[in-house]
């Protein structure tokens, strides 16, 4: 066989990349119409289910540090607010850390920044709230992958999910990337590694999900049916 004739394996990896990635849109599109038609009183109906599930579980009452994302209706990610409002209620008696997402950029740097209130957030251009940078004070606010101590619990959207843990982002990568730089630290630190719980309606939910090797799989999904626990970790807590 002439050389023109031999696989190339660089070549072969970008056509399987290639291919998932004209699935992930095809399924990203399916997912969007689905959640799009989704009747408003369901929609609530799920809302209240997740979060009262997250609310009266053992391992969200006894974590410390965790990270949560802000809910955009826009997007219609499945509700946090009224988690949020509870964390940041009873921030000081239960001694919990609140950390949320700010985007910095185009390219996949996200940051974790802690919250005492919801007056720390502000609108993005994209009318998403995030926290400033800084506090009332001028303080700079605390990055939790500087943070000296460990995150518990990662609440996550996404905009889809299958039950092997798999799940699909709106293609930007930031909390794929994100994950991967928090997972590295606790390694490193010899931390034990949070746990990753997602969000899910229940149309959200789909048979399987094709992945890529940068793709950071979740040990849980919360769904109005109650909690799916996927990984060891999960099952272990979820018990």
């Amino acid at each position: 066989m002439s050389t023109a004739e031999e696989s190339n394996p660089s070549s072969d990896a970008a056509a399987v990349l290639d291919v998932i990635f004209a699935q992930k849109k095809a399924l990203r599109s399916k997912i969007r119409r689905d959640l799009k038609s989704m009747d408003p009183t369901q929609r609530s109906q799920e809302d209240e289910a997740i979060q009262n599930a997250i609310l009266k579980a053992p391992w969200f009452k006894d974590c410390k540090r965790l990270c949560a994302y802000i809910c955009c209706s826009a997007l219609r990610e499945v509700d946090t607010s009224k988690i949020l409002a509870q964390v940041l209620q009873t921030q000081s008696k239960d001694q919990k850390k609140l950390y949320v997402p700010r985007v910095e950029d185009k390219n996949r740097n996200m940051r974790m920044l802690n919250i005492s209130s919801t007056e720390d957030l502000i609108a993005n251009s994209m009318n998403i709230l995030e926290p400033g940078l800084t506090d009332a004070e001028g303080n700079e606010r605390e990055d939790v992958l500087l943070a000296n101590e460990p995150v518990d619990l990662f609440l996550l959207p996404g905009l889809g999910f299958d039950k092997a843990g798999r799940r699909i982002g709106r293609g930007g990568g930031y909390y794929d990337t994100f994950l991967t730089k928090y997972q590295d630290l606790a390694k490193a630190r010899n931390w034990k590694q949070p746990l990753k719980i997602a969000l899910s309606y229940s149309v959200q939910i789909v048979d399987a999900i094709p992945v890529t090797p940068d793709d950071v799989l979740v040990d849980a999904l919360i769904t109005p049916s109650g909690v799916i626990p996927i990984s060891q970790a999960a099952r272990e807590f979820c018990l």
